[in-house]
């Protein structure tokens, strides 16, 4: 099986992970810090704001199954992608909205979801479309956290995950 990756911050990473772990065709996921200058960061040293990271998903999918263009179609229907750093009720540039890639060849699918999207609104879009300079997984405790946690904060709508879970069924 090929599989290949896309890194997404949107927002809390707790609430985009349980998003995209719900689309067929994502074979696993995994919450971290994205792009930012500080070695080997620690959650409470991202949550300063202080280290240039973005609290990220990594979406390892199955491109036989899903591809790279619905997964993006997927993560902006997710997001608020005119609001600067905040998403919901997080604020702080940890939470800023951004697409990091690391196969070259995705930027072009990448720039035509974000150029379908940026039509949408008359505003510009502040979605990071960038390569993935590093990616620091996040402790255990935030792994697969709505799935230990039911009831645990989220910035995400429930029926946001529901429409996840049916979007690609067949």
């Amino acid at each position: 099986m090929t599989i290949k990756d896309i890194y997404l911050a949107g927002g809390c990473f707790w609430g985009t992970e349980h998003f995209f772990k719900q689309i067929a065709g994502v074979v696993s996921t995994e919450v971290g810090f994205a792009n930012g200058h500080t070695a080997n960061p620690t959650y409470e040293q991202v949550y300063t704001d202080t280290t240039g990271y973005a609290e990220t998903v990594k979406v390892v999918y199955n491109p036989s199954q899903v591809t790279l263009e619905f997964l993006l179609q997927m993560f902006f229907a997710a997001i608020d992608p005119t609001s600067l750093n905040k998403q919901g009720h997080d604020d702080g540039t940890r939470y800023r909205t951004g697409i990091y890639y690391t196969d070259a060849a995705d930027r072009t699918v990448i720039d035509k979801v974000f150029a379908e999207e940026q039509s949408k609104y008359a505003e510009p879009l502040v979605v990071e479309r960038e390569p993935l300079t590093a990616f620091y997984s996040a402790d255990e405790y935030h792994q697969d956290y709505l799935d230990k946690h039911p009831d645990g904060y989220c910035h995400l709508p429930k029926a946001l995950f529901e429409m996840a879970r049916n979007a690609n069924r067949k």
